[in-house]
């Protein structure tokens, strides 16, 4: 892609979403997300109606009578994108791919972070890390993000959730508001996941497309496994093949919602043909 077609699509992308973050998400993200950080204010004597688990037992026991830690919300939070780039994101068979969706959504919160005064950084994920971008404040700063989204060629097709979840666990020593976008067609990251989902609050944004669910009736074709490449021949007449793949496919979305809810983090399910503004819109009040 040439660099004027580049900056033709990160403006693209720009007007629409940050029309979105400006009109809908800005201030559904900042009421759901306010008050998340917490920091440390000072202690006062402790006074009717006060939470006593508020009460701060060293200091009550050295003046021998009740204080309280009193808390401020912290005035800036931090955004974190985690943004699977494998293969199996090159797919989409209603005029979207859902790498585009993927994008879209990731601009629409990072200009919603924008407008909150938020910082946003990124992380681009295959089976290994292949970008970081760190949180930082400003325009440019989300304009790079969507450009890095647009046009980053992964070195890897296959997805590993684990792996960028400890990435994200090592690098980011405070709190932040953790979004994971894929569409969740991999296994055994629950365990990093209760790590992550204990220091940050994390939402996984499952994007799919309908056609991935079964396999259809069309004969014998050629299919290429989108993360490794191979390519065989498949009789998708045969009741047993369609059956095992649905199975497989179901497997692995009841893996994405039993693992984030076992863990204690909030999930979004945006089809590539559905409004991802109304997923988004509905799951931040239902939050907020």
């Amino acid at each position: 892609m040439d660099t004027k077609e580049l900056l033709k699509r990160v403006r693209k992308i720009e007007i629409k979403t940050r029309r979105l973050s400006d009109h809908i998400f800005g201030g559904e993200y900042h009421s759901t997300f306010k008050g998340r950080g917490m920091t440390f204010s000072e202690v006062r004597q402790y006074q009717f109606g006060d939470d006593v688990r508020s009460i701060d037992w060293n200091v009550t026991a050295r003046y021998n009578e009740p204080f309280v830690k009193v808390f401020e919300e912290e005035r800036e939070l931090t955004m974190m994108l985690l943004v699977d780039i494998s293969g199996s994101e090159l797919f989409g068979t209603s005029n979207r791919f859902k790498n585009e969706i993927i994008t879209e959504i990731s601009a629409t919160l990072a200009f919603s972070a924008l407008q909150n005064n938020d910082k946003a950084g990124v992380i681009l994920f295959s089976d290994e890390v292949e970008l970081f971008i760190p949180p930082k404040k400003g325009k440019s700063h989300v304009l790079r993000i969507i450009r890095e989204l647009i046009e980053f060629t992964p070195k890897s097709r296959k997805t590993n959730i684990a792996n960028a979840l400890k990435f994200l666990t090592n690098v980011m020593k405070k709190k932040a508001i953790v979004f994971i976008l894929s569409d969740f067609m991999a296994l055994d990251y629950e365990q990093t996941l209760k790590i992550t989902g204990k220091k940050h609050d994390v939402t996984g944004i499952r994007v799919y497309d309908s056609r991935e669910e079964n396999i259809p009736n069309l004969g014998v074709v050629q299919m290429q496994d989108a993360e490794s490449g191979s390519t065989r021949l498949v009789n998708t007449q045969s009741k047993k093949v369609r059956s095992a793949y649905g199975q497989y496919y179901k497997d692995r979305v009841n893996y994405f919602k039993e693992v984030f809810a076992k863990s204690g983090c909030g999930v979004i399910h945006s089809r590539v043909d559905e409004s991802y503004v109304k997923k988004l819109l509905g799951y931040f009040k239902q939050r907020g």
